[in-house]
């Protein structure tokens, strides 16, 4: 039996439960990793001193955009493979995957040139601070330049998953998160000969993770992945293909890119304060990746059956796995909330936190975690969405939630009621994101999946 027909029965007839966690808790660990790395990578920053730590946080959205393009592109890729497997056409699989790694490394070209013009405008907008702006630029040069790593091992690690091996994908993340934790305090405080590099050791031990992860993933798929060959000679790009990638990619990069103007703008809003408000911003971040990670991990998994069985035709299956990721995400949700609020004094004490930032972050974690009573919902249901092929109803979610109510509410709230009072606008954000996410998910299912039974 062929690895392909393998393939097809698992997504087709394995149980929903087995499938689903077989799928996504690889992923959910890799992802935790990550997190880990995420933590652990602001907490060696912020031994340098505060100054550090808020200049890596000013750094994030830009670095987040650059994720933001790599991840939609993958998601577009993922969505268009999974579903031409459900449809048995393999010729589409290939194609499909050759141009997501053409546009990969094209990604990164274009994106290392955009940044060498906007860095230092992009810092000097958010602060006129000496020292953090040499430590932003000197991390965005980096991340930035050599970011082909990112670029390349997020589209590689999405050909593994879009084919059902999770599993391998969890090794290559783990294995650039772990090179990542191993390389950040001996390339920033100088350890084992090696020089002292302070906030560029940080960004080098970034970069040098992602290659690992890279390499490791290239080599998986050339060994592993037998449903596709990514072999590119003779390659010539698709128009038709890379359309059908966008059609679902782009509004997945747009609305994660979303994301960057969001904290950009709360940036804006919270260092008029202080720069201390930016630095808690920063480590909400850091530490909210611990409980949204494993939920993208789960989506990771999750995204594949249901575009697969969209192709197959089977409403029931992608309804129980819709359903059941839902659950588990609350669930996961749940966990982060009692952290947050229980010991939000320890979690930013990680960060070598002042007494000031633990006056204003301790009450500043435990509003933004009322947040999370809907978040779990409203991602996985935006991830529906996308393997569905409706990345606009996301899309629009995701700007009312960070556009059009988080900054509006912030600036006002901060006129209002001051530094306090600022934090109340992602709750209610959260509000707004759920309501829609209900209403368009009642309107995909009229429309869309409940026509499968027919």
């Amino acid at each position: 039996m062929s690895s392909h027909v393998q393939k097809e029965n698992k997504m087709g007839t394995m149980p929903v439960p087995k499938l689903l966690f077989q799928m996504s808790i690889p992923m959910m660990l890799s992802m935790l990793v990550q997190a880990l790395y995420n933590v652990i990578d602001s907490i060696f920053v912020a031994q340098i001193n505060e100054n550090a730590l808020t200049a890596v946080s000013l750094a994030f959205p830009l670095q987040n955009l650059m994720i933001s393009i790599a991840v939609g592109t993958g998601v577009g890729v993922n969505a268009l493979l999974s579903r031409s497997l459900g449809e048995k056409n393999m010729k589409a699989v290939q194609d499909t995957a050759r141009n997501g790694l053409f546009l990969s490394v094209a990604s990164f070209i274009v994106f290392a040139l955009f940044s060498l013009i906007i860095i230092k405008p992009f810092l000097s907008f958010q602060t006129n601070d000496s020292q953090i702006l040499e430590y932003g630029t000197t991390y965005l040069r980096i991340v930035t330049l050599l970011s082909a790593g990112v670029f390349m091992g997020i589209m590689l690690e999405r050909l593994l998953q879009a084919t059902g091996r999770t599993f391998y994908t969890m090794l290559s993340q783990g294995f650039g998160a772990i090179i990542n934790i191993i390389f950040d305090p001996i390339l920033i405080f100088g350890l084992l000969g090696f020089p002292r590099m302070g906030v560029a050791g940080a960004a080098t031990a970034t970069v040098l993770g992602q290659f690992c992860g890279m390499f490791l993933s290239l080599t998986l798929n050339i060994r592993y992945n037998k449903d596709i060959n990514i072999n590119m000679k003779s390659f010539r790009p698709n128009r038709n293909i890379i359309s059908g990638i966008y059609a679902v990619g782009v509004p997945s990069i747009i609305m994660q890119a979303i994301g960057s103007v969001m904290t950009f703008g709360m940036n804006k809003i919270l260092i008029q304060f202080t720069s201390t408000a930016t630095a808690v911003f920063g480590v909400y971040f850091k530490l909210n990746s611990f409980i949204f990670m494993p939920i993208f991990g789960l989506n990771n998994g999750m995204v594949p059956i249901v575009a697969y069985n969209y192709g197959a035709r089977n409403k029931q299956r992608l309804m129980h796995t819709v359903k059941l990721s839902i659950i588990t995400a609350v669930c996961v949700m749940m966990v982060g909330i009692a952290l947050f609020m229980l010991i939000p004094g320890q979690l930013l004490g990680l960060f070598n936190a002042s007494d000031e930032m633990l006056t204003i972050g301790i009450p500043a974690l435990r509003i933004i975690a009322l947040s999370f009573l809907f978040a779990g919902y409203c991602i996985v249901v935006g991830s529906v969405f996308q393997a569905l092929g409706n990345g606009v109803y996301s899309l629009i979610v995701s700007v009312c939630r960070q556009l059009l109510v988080i900054l509006p509410a912030a600036a006002l709230l901060a006129k209002v009621g001051g530094l306090h009072a600022v934090w109340w606008a992602i709750p209610i954000a959260e509000l707004a994101s759920v309501t829609l996410s209900t209403f368009y998910f009642r309107r995909i299912y009229k429309e869309t999946i409940i026509p499968l039974s027919e």
